[in-house]
């Protein structure tokens, strides 16, 4: 027994001694610098980059998304999953070791017994009790239990990093759409001012008309710019409240249980981004960091696949003892020792069939890694090109509201006194409501832009 013994310990510890799988290469280099100009001294780490918008509200949305949001919950369960998975594949690299214990009773129905039973006429029922310890091995020669092991800990870890990232997902959505819930409100007061500036023209039109001095046409076409202005004030409460009921469901919750925001949208901040290196998004961005550990495993699946094509070597040993006394049970121990080969030899080429599918499955994943990597650099691109763009618009569009405001004012004073005609006055008018929209929706633009850049570059995330 102790050769055998010895065997055992011998293949344990080869097994013990397997090396961790390498990683991945992807045979892509980056860029040394990113092609938008930003102030690549600035580095920052923010892992709850929320809280750089200075909002209250945003920062007690984000703690409700991450407690009721289901998507969350579902990818912690995947991972739970795959953690107990990784068990499941390590098994195999130890011994499995059973413990038994049986009763069997055979009775003699009628005749005098036959040999393959121990019973005659005086005694027509046969007892038998047994207990044994029984341990099983697989010899891990080629290396296939070990990457059985290997791919279900990279499973594991592409998990945990897919969890990063459909946490990183949703608290970008939900800063995204409480800054579009704000802006529509927005929007939605300055389409209920510039009602009321038009109902004031309106009735200046009305006195003019009255006293004859403005015609039945200048009085239609303020009272159809009246009506434009009233149709444009429920759309705008309409998106306002799409935008509210997607970001109760991002928190998990119904519409009717998310409280009415008390923030003004002029109270969002974004702050300075340092995006870095372009190196550095490798280690920075969980969905890449997921892509990585897939392709790896995929790797270590490829050689379970190899090592299924090879001889298997399996030792056992049992220990027990029987009795046809159950008092007598352990009195009789006994030892078996087996050790058995199995080759494939003969299968239609199943295995060389699910060996070509797992090197294809990573042929696949390496190309999905260099996705990841180059869709990851493109996201980070976009959003510095966004904010560069967003910045230099915003400038002149300021110059372009406050004189569209000053234009709006002369033309209402003019035409008031007689010295305009209201043609000039309802394109002032136009022009002034034009400008106050697009200064709000450009500044929604650019915080939605540092959202996608804190997205685009991991959100603080580092990899372990």
């Amino acid at each position: 027994m102790k050769p055998c013994l010895s065997l055992l310990t011998v293949c344990l510890l080869l097994s013990a001694c397997g090396s961790p799988a390498q990683r991945p290469q992807s045979g892509i280099q980056p860029p040394a610098a990113w092609q938008m100009a930003h102030n690549d001294r600035l580095v920052r780490n923010d892992a709850q980059w929320w809280t750089q918008f200075g909002s209250r509200e945003l920062d007690g949305l984000i703690s409700q998304a991450r407690a009721g949001s289901f998507d969350l919950a579902a990818a912690v369960a995947r991972v739970q999953q795959a953690r107990a998975t990784t068990v499941i594949a390590g098994g195999s690299l130890l011994p499995e070791v059973k413990a038994g214990m049986n009763a069997n009773r055979q009775k003699l129905l009628r005749g005098n017994g036959y040999s393959q039973l121990d019973a005659d006429s005086s005694n027509k029922a046969v007892d038998y009790f047994d207990a044994n310890l029984n341990a099983s091995y697989e010899i891990d020669f080629w290396g296939g239990q070990r990457a059985s092991r290997d791919s279900a800990q990279l499973n594991l870890r592409a998990s945990e990093f897919d969890q990063a990232t459909v946490e990183l997902t949703l608290l970008g959505s939900v800063a995204d759409s409480y800054a579009q819930t704000l802006s529509l409100n927005e929007q939605s007061r300055i389409a209920e001012l510039n009602l009321n500036n038009a109902l004031s023209v309106l009735k200046l039109v009305q006195t003019r008309f009255d006293s004859g001095s403005a015609t039945a046409l200048e009085l239609a076409q303020q009272k159809s710019l009246v009506a434009a202005q009233q149709r444009q004030l429920p759309r705008v409460q309409q998106q306002a409240q799409e935008a509210r009921i997607t970001l109760a469901a991002l928190l998990g919750r119904p519409v009717q249980e998310l409280p009415a925001s008390e923030e003004n949208f002029d109270q969002l901040q974004w702050p300075v981004i340092g995006a870095g290196v372009p190196s550095e998004l490798l280690n920075r961005r969980p969905d890449i960091a997921r892509a990585e550990a897939q392709l790896a495993a995929a790797r270590a699946d490829v050689t379970v696949a190899r090592a299924k094509m090879l001889p298997s070597v399996t030792l056992s040993a049992e220990l027990g003892s029987g009795s046809d006394r159950f008092s007598d049970m352990l009195r009789s121990p006994f030892y078996n020792l087996t050790a058995g080969l199995v080759a494939p030899i003969f299968n239609n080429g199943r295995l060389s069939a699910e060996r070509d599918k797992a090197s294809a499955r990573q042929e696949e994943l390496l190309q999905n890694y260099r996705g990841a990597i180059i869709n990851g650099f493109a996201d980070v691109e976009k959003a510095l090109n966004s904010i560069r763009g967003l910045d230099e618009q915003r400038q002149w569009q300021s110059e372009e509201l406050n004189q569209a405001q000053v234009a709006f004012n002369i033309a209402q004073s003019r035409y008031q006194a007689g010295a305009e005609d209201l043609l000039t006055v309802l394109e002032t008018q136009r022009t002034l409501y034009a400008a106050q929209d697009q200064n709000v929706q450009l500044r929604l633009s650019r915080l939605q832009a540092s959202i996608a850049l804190y997205k685009a570059l991991g959100g603080g995330w580092q990899a372990q």
